[in-house]
């Protein structure tokens, strides 16, 4: 039954823009794109530039997929287009509507790594990385011997820091030349080239399986890279970028104050060369607000030459023949800057100026005046230049002591010491490649391009900035500001917008980014932060260009997780580094591990197919980065072994840092450290400085460690628990759900050094569930003798004195860490091994591997065996047994496919009162609520496992005892799919508790989703072809119709065949057991009030008959045929014996359904003729048996007509109290006939409510008891369509002699009269449109009540009303009359009244049942209200406006029939509101926990708690709408 391709759905919604959101896919998986709910119907493009297969990717090459309709019908609501992904990388899609851009997104599709002389796959949950500083290696020739290093400590990754020359920094990030091979690592007889490093690079892939990748430096070059000299232009220059002057005439001033400090000039001051306090600090502060800035003016680079400009405006305004061009009047006077930030180079808008300051008239005072005004408003505008500068002159000097107060006196700082010119004060902002000369000629500089271009600006990073922001472009005062932390070895590198903004720089990047693709299988994107997106973009589609799988790791410091998603999407990063050295605490650390990966332990088994999720990146889990501080002087010592236990247990990708694992004490610095790693020697003895082994620090640990990583990850160990247990201990446990095999690792961090901190003796126990199989690993960070650490002058040492212990592989009993373990059963089948330690001391750890019990081993894998059936996904851990019981034999899907729709009803639906006739009841789940249904569509827990749903299945069997047994106790197939679930649930009983909420969902999944599949069999080609919709619709049709403990429907015919039989179990006689059809659920769903005429026939075309369930139809239409009386059926069935006779329509929507039966049946009208039990021979006769006296429904059709024509009257049976306690006694007189004029049906009086519109008044206090809000008495809109369609359905079968009679006969005064059927239809035909149309012209003289008309264009609600105010209401009946008999409606009109519907009527879900305009007009329905409101009280509005969903159907296919009329372009629109109307009932049937369509809604589709959840004929017109598209 289940395919096992992973296919992911993504729903478009109209304007939803999902840049932000990580969408993360596996190449093999296919992605299908569907229309949400917003984009039903509409015409939808999706572009992508995921390439064509074989086609190399281009970013900017998009192309549109085509839409695949699995249906091939109208009703498209299940197309998709979808892309088979097998390429890596980040692609884009975005969708048009029509031809707007309406939202889109990008898809991350994760890279293959292979490893191996066998090219096997490593997946990303497997990486080990450890990173090695590139200069620490050596000369290349013994690079083999310090990397085996990473090999033998069970790596699989190295990440190198670039390799290429360095600047004059030495750091590792600062590179001189992009293109080059660092030249440290040759000889001077052996020169190495890129050539020798991929030989290496590829030995290690395939010899030593360890895949090497390497950093990329975007952002910046070293600043004494020969080549920016020679392309100055790639820098951020005074010339390219003269929005910087000002920062670096600052920048110079603070250099030369820097270099005074150093020679001691201003110890006089308070300012010594060594900085040690804070008068120290202070005294810098002064000096600056004193001296330097008021010096350097730096306002004047924003400021107006007030007096030049004055003479410029005064020259103007004394201009002969000046035109002023009209400004804005909205504009004032602003500065506009000097685009060459040259002193007092600004200027304004004298246009603006001229506009603004106007004399009053030519004479030379007035000009004066005039000038003086504007001179005065140009110092303004320069002061206000002059207090921003100072602004930033204040956040510089906040910027710049707090720089000094890091570098000197900070505990965690550098401790710079005296202040010199290598040590200035603060790093310089820019190069300044001359000679030093007088700075007064310095200034000059800036604006000599041939100098200025080298004047370039450095590189660094800005604490919280936005990092989708270049913080070196104009608009940012960054470098004026000083907020930028300075790497003072690099240059920012200008890359512009796009290749042609900078040739050189993006050809030279592009070069460097495509060797180091050549060689490396993947790159870490240093600074990724601040490198711009469209250069990281364009660089990685180079490199992946020549390795397709390339995996991208970066760091992202962005602080929010929806920015690090920009990056990341638009990358297509594979895996984002996290440091654990972030977490402050263990607790931290654990909640790192849950958070970077894996599902919970017991989650749910997901369907192969199933919606595309919103993720988070995947991680690289580092427990030190090289950037990081060192965890020794952070922590301690003994916390490397516990930390990196804890973050290799993490289901993701896990890193370190070389130097880490021998335990080195310090930060290896990329800038200042130059001595070389250590190399592998197994002989080494631990004084040795130079070399490593297992005997170092905790290597011998991490081997194990790393190898249990990727045994973890390769073996799909997916599901993880932390459980924090005291402060210091972190268990981590991952599992396996295939094999239910555990690994569980026990660390006792060491964040405080356990040599003088406190850490308690007493270890709490654990409770360890299932069988402990072995102790995969025990370690102990202990001390040994031998000389403390001294720092070696040559290689980067570790510290001798602390090592590991370890025992690998060792059973319980050989642990030195547990003391003892006892095995305690917490239930009759769950182990739980109850573990004491002695030795756990700080810095150990022990890592278990448990399986369950063998006897929970043996049950999951015969659960697991059957439900193979279901899905491959099980075959895994499955255990084929022979002893099971011999129902398991059966598949399941063979014992549903004996099963009557009737069955499954009671298998998968019935709510509470359905239960209760049974004599039991649906599930009540404690702290939750009761389950809306007894059967198999509602017990599915959620896949949440903290939800009640799951707490009540693992605190005991009762749910899962209840789900078997109330099957058991039917009969027949019922009982046998009792017994097989109970057969499945033995076994399920018998695995931990923590395991049955999943199981116990797989098999309810497997068994529902085989019921569904077995009730679309039974129903017609229309269901069984149709889209999702229509199959998910048409389980109404199961879950309304069923047969109870009781029959509902009075007994049919004896002689009629095809009707079902049981054995009653009190009487032990045979019985008939038809099925009957709930008006809704809950409140119409049992006993009397299950069953109404007028409902059963509005839904039984859509439920039964499009459904193809004909038989069921047919008993139905009999059956209430045998209840004819007065020539009405009833509206309340009450079996026939208590039916009430007190509704005009449920007679005509009786007949429509026999002609729809005779229409849409194989040999339909075969119905016409098959007997009917007459309960009622006569209109005064008691109820009769079954079978004493039977008539061909064609005679009872004709007495129901011939009655009509003859007219009725007649006073209900028992009228009073006793049958309705609110009716007034006038309400009890029942009169029907047809008006001997139009032909219309006509009946009802002022105090009975004989249409579906039926709400009588309930209050006393609001004075409305026994008035019904709306009579609709005269002749209703709907009636008279159904009489029109059946006399004309009637009048066709006469003439064809199918149906025998061809009039009526009534008597008049005394003498029979024959009306034909013929006369009754043409009468209808020529006065409809004349008495229901209210005309668009006031004069038409058939318009009885011209003063009543408020709306024109539009039919009539009724005709003929008592008042007559009531026949002009809008209600959307008439589009009842549309459908049933079109041939009444002119087009043109119908289509003007269909449109005011829409504007006015049409709701999300329903239709108004009132024009909001209308005075009485209320849409909100509270049948509990009771106050002294008439309109109101007591829910008097049920009709008066609240949406109801039956009619929407009518009105939907009422558009569709008079679209087709009115040509293609109508269709379309049509088809499209349609579709879109419907999307919106598709949403709620799938949120809908009843799984149906409500009665009603309040305005605008609120929930209305007095609505029945689903209801047959809002389920039945909405099939009936799909069945007509």
């Amino acid at each position: 039954m289940g395919h096992s391709k992973q296919i992911r759905i993504l729903l478009l919604n109209e304007m939803e823009k999902l840049e932000k959101t990580l969408f993360r896919l596996e190449q093999g998986y296919e992605l299908q794109f569907r229309l949400g709910p917003t984009l039903q119907g509409k015409a939808v493009t999706v572009y992508t530039n995921y390439p064509f297969p074989g086609e190399t990717f281009n970013r900017e090459k998009f192309r549109s997929l085509d839409w695949e309709n699995p249906t091939e019908r109208e009703d498209d609501s299940d197309k998709y287009c979808k892309l088979n992904l097998q390429q890596s990388g980040s692609f884009q899609y975005y969708f048009l509507q029509g031809n707007e851009k309406s939202g889109g997104g990008y898809i991350v599709v994760d890279p293959i790594l292979r490893v191996g002389a066998d090219n096997h796959v490593l997946p990303l949950d497997c990486v080990t990385l450890q990173t090695f500083l590139a200069k620490c290696l050596g000369p290349f020739d013994e690079w083999e011997s310090r990397l085996r290093v990473a090999k033998e400590s069970g790596y699989n990754m190295i990440h190198f820091t670039p390799l290429q020359t360095l600047g004059l920094s030495r750091s590792c990030y600062s590179l001189a030349n992009q293109l080059e091979l660092n030249p440290d690592f040759s000889r001077p007889n052996r020169k190495y080239t890129w050539n020798d490093v991929g030989q290496l690079v590829e030995k290690l892939k395939k010899e030593w399986n360890v895949i090497c990748i390497t950093d990329v430096v975007y952002n910046h070059t070293a600043a004494n890279s020969k080549w920016i000299q020679e392309h100055p232009e790639c820098a951020y220059n005074l010339v390219n970028s003269p929005h910087l002057k000002p920062a670096w005439v600052l920048d110079r001033a603070l250099w030369r104050f820097s270099c005074d400090v150093a020679e001691g000039k201003y110890k006089e001051k308070g300012i010594p060369a060594l900085i040690e306090n804070d008068h120290h600090m202070n005294s810098i502060r002064k000096i600056i607000w004193e001296d330097i800035f008021p010096k350097l003016k730096l306002w004047e680079f924003f400021q107006v030459d007030v007096n030049k400009a004055v003479e410029q405006f005064r020259r103007l305004l004394t201009q002969e023949n000046r035109r002023v061009t009209k400004s804005d009047p909205n504009q004032h006077l602003t500065i506009i800057q000097d685009p060459e930030y040259r002193r007092f180079g600004c200027t304004v808008d004298m246009n603006i100026a001229l506009t603004t300051f106007i004399p009053h008239d030519k004479g030379p005072a007035a000009i004066e005046e005039c000038c003086n005004w504007f001179h005065k408003r140009m110092e303004e505008l320069n002061s206000e230049k002059h207090r921003l500068i100072n602004y930033h002159q204040e956040q510089a000097v906040n910027c710049l002591l707090g720089n000094v107060f890091y570098e000197r006196l900070a505990g965690h700082g550098p401790k710079l010491g005296p202040v010199t010119r290598k040590h200035p004060l603060v790093t310089r902002y820019f190069t300044f490649p001359f000679e030093e000369i007088d700075f007064s000629m310095e200034e000059s500089m800036i604006h000599l391009p041939n100098k200025a271009c080298f004047l370039m600006a450095h590189n660094g990073w800005v604490m919280g900035d936005d990092p989708l922001r270049n913080f070196a472009e104009p608009g940012s005062e960054v470098y004026l500001r000083r907020e930028l932390i300075c790497w003072g070895d690099s240059v920012k590198l200008r890359y512009g917008n796009k290749p042609e903004d900078c040739p050189y720089l993006w050809a030279h990047m592009k070069k460097y980014t495509e060797i180091t693709a050549t060689y490396f299988q993947g790159v870490r994107l240093d600074n990724c932060h601040s490198t711009p997106l469209h250069v990281a973009e364009y660089m990685l589609d180079a490199a992946r260009n020549l390795q397709p799988n390339l995996y991208v790791v970066a760091e992202l410091f962005t602080g929010s997780e929806d920015l690090d998603n920009v990056f990341v999407t638009r990358l297509g990063i594979s895996s984002l580094i996290r440091e654990a050295m972030s977490a402050y605490n263990s607790h931290e650390e654990g909640r790192l591990v849950y958070r970077y990966g894996g599902e919970p332990v017991g989650s749910f088994v997901q369907p192969c197919l199933r919606p595309l999720m919103p993720a988070i990146a995947h991680a690289l889990f580092m427990d030190i980065t090289h950037d990081n501080e060192c965890p020794i002087v952070h922590r301690s010592a003994y916390d490397a072994l516990p930390s990196t236990t804890i973050v290799s247990m993490a289901c993701c990708a896990s890193g370190s840092t070389r130097g880490y694992d021998e335990l080195v004490p310090h930060q290896i610095s990329v800038v200042s450290e130059e001595r070389f790693y250590t190399k592998w020697n197994p002989e080494a003895l631990p004084s040795n400085t130079g070399e490593v082994n297992f005997q170092s620090g905790i290597i011998a640990a991490r081997c194990a460690i790393s190898k249990l990583h990727q045994e973890l990850g390769a073996k799909g160990f997916i599901q993880v628990y932390v459980d924090q247990v005291d402060e210091d201990i972190v268990a981590v446990t991952r599992h396996s759900p295939s094999i239910h095999q555990s690994v569980v690792a026990v660390s006792r961090t060491a964040f405080r050094n356990p040599k003088t901190s406190f850490y308690s003796k007493e270890v709490p126990q654990m409770c360890i569930p299932g069988k402990i199989e072995e102790v995969v690993l025990e370690a102990r960070t202990i001390e040994r003798n031998t000389k403390p650490y001294r720092k070696d002058e040559n290689s980067i040492n570790g510290t001798p004195d602390i090592t590991v212990e370890i025992r690998e592989h060792i059973q319980l009993n050989e642990s030195k860490i547990v003391k003892q373990a006892g095995v305690a059963t917490k239930g009759p089948n769950e182990y739980i091994q109850e573990i004491e330690f002695e030795n756990l001391s700080p810095g150990s750890v022990i890592i278990f591997r448990v399986s369950l019990d063998p006897h929970a081993q043996v049950a999951v894998g015969i659960l697991r065996n059957h439900l193979t059936q279901f899905s491959p996904h099980f075959k895994s851990g499955s255990l084929a047994v022979d002893n099971a019981d011999p129902i398991l034999k059966i598949p399941f899907a063979s014992l549903a496919s004996r099963l009557t729709l009737a069955e499954l009803n009671q298998i998968l639906y019935r709510c509470e009162s359905e239960e209760k006739e049974d004599g039991g009841g649906c599930y009540d789940i404690p702290n939750w609520s009761a389950l809306k249904y007894a059967g198999l569509q509602e017990i599915r827990p959620k896949n949440d496992l903290g939800h009640p749903f799951c707490n009540n299945l693992r605190s005991g069997d009762w749910m899962i005892d209840y789900v078997s047994n109330r099957l058991i106790s039917r009969s027949g197939t019922i009982a046998e799919v009792g017994k097989w679930l109970q057969a499945m649930f033995f076994y399920l009983k018998q695995i931990p508790r923590y395991l049955i909420p999943c199981y116990f969902d797989a098999i309810l999944i497997g068994a529902y989703t085989t019921l569904l599949d077995t009730a679309w069999k039974q129903m017609s080609s229309f269901v069984q072809n149709g889209s999702t919709f229509v199959k998910h619709l048409s389980l109404g049709s199961v879950q309304l119709c069923g047969v109870g403990k009781f029959p509902s429907l009075p007994i049919l015919s004896p002689a009629l065949m095809d009707v079902p039989y049981r054995l009653n179990e009190i009487t032990k006689e045979k019985e008939q057991c038809c099925v009957s059809l709930a008006a809704g659920l809950p409140h119409f769903s049992s006993g009397i009030f299950r069953c109404w005429g007028r409902d059963t026939f509005i839904a039984l075309r859509g439920i039964l008959l499009i459904t193809g369930r004909y038989v069921e139809a047919r008993n139905i239409i009999l059956a209430f045929a045998g209840t004819l009386r007065h020539g009405l059926i009833p509206n309340l069935l009450g079996e026939g014996i208590y039916a009430r006779y007190n509704c005009r329509d449920a007679v005509w929507w009786w007949l429509q359904c026999i002609q729809d039966y005779c229409k849409m049946v194989p040999n339909g009208l075969d119905i016409l003729k098959c007997p009917v039990s007459r309960m009622y021979p006569t209109d005064d006769s008691a109820p009769l048996p079954a079978g004493t006296l039977d008539q061909p429904l064609f005679e009872v059709i004709q007495e129901a007509m011939q009655k009509h024509m003859q007219g009725i009257q007649f006073r209900e049976r028992n009228a009073g109290p006793q049958i309705d306690r609110n009716m007034k006694d006038e309400g009890f007189n029942i009169t029907a006939g047809v008006d001997e004029e139009t032909g219309f049906v006509y009946g009802g009086n002022r105090f009975n409510c004989g249409t579906w519109m039926d709400k009588m008044g309930e209050s006393d206090r609001a004075r409305n008891r026994g008035i019904p809000a709306t009579p609709r008495d005269g002749s209703a809109v709907e009636i008279v369509g159904l009489s029109k369609s059946a006399v004309r359905w009637l009048l066709e079968l006469s003439k064809k002699n199918i149906f025998p009679y061809h009039e009526v006969t009534v008597k008049r005064h005394g003498k029979a009269i024959k009306v034909s059927y013929d006369e009754w239809n043409r009468k209808i035909q020529d006065n409809f449109e004349k008495l229901f149309h209210v005309s668009e012209d006031p004069s038409d003289l058939n318009e009885k009540h011209p003063n009543l008309v408020h709306k024109r264009g539009i039919y009539k609600d009724s005709y003929g009303a008592s008042s007559p105010w009531c026949d002009y209401q809008l209600r959307p009946n008439f589009t009842i009359a549309m459908v049933v008999a079109p041939e009444l409606f002119t087009t043109e009109k119908a289509w003007k009244a269909l449109e005011i519907a829409e504007k006015k009527l049409l709701g999300p879900l329903g239709m108004k049942t009132l024009d909001p305009d209308d005075m009485v007009y209320c849409g909100i329905y509270d049948n509990a209200l009771d106050n002294d409101n008439y309109n109101l009280a007591k829910g008097f509005n049920y009709h008066q406006g609240p949406e109801w969903l039956w009619p929407i159907g009518y009105f939907l296919r009422a558009k569709l029939y008079f679209s087709r009329l009115m040509g293609p372009e109508t269709t379309a629109k049509t088809i499209v509101l349609v579709k879109n109307v419907l999307s919106r009932h598709y949403v709620h049937l799938e949120r809908s926990p009843w799984k149906g369509l409500p009665e009603l809604t309040n305005e605008n589709a609120q929930y209305c708690p007095f609505s029945c959840e689903t209801q047959a004929w809002s389920i039945a017109t909405i099939l009936e709408t799909l069945y007509d598209l």
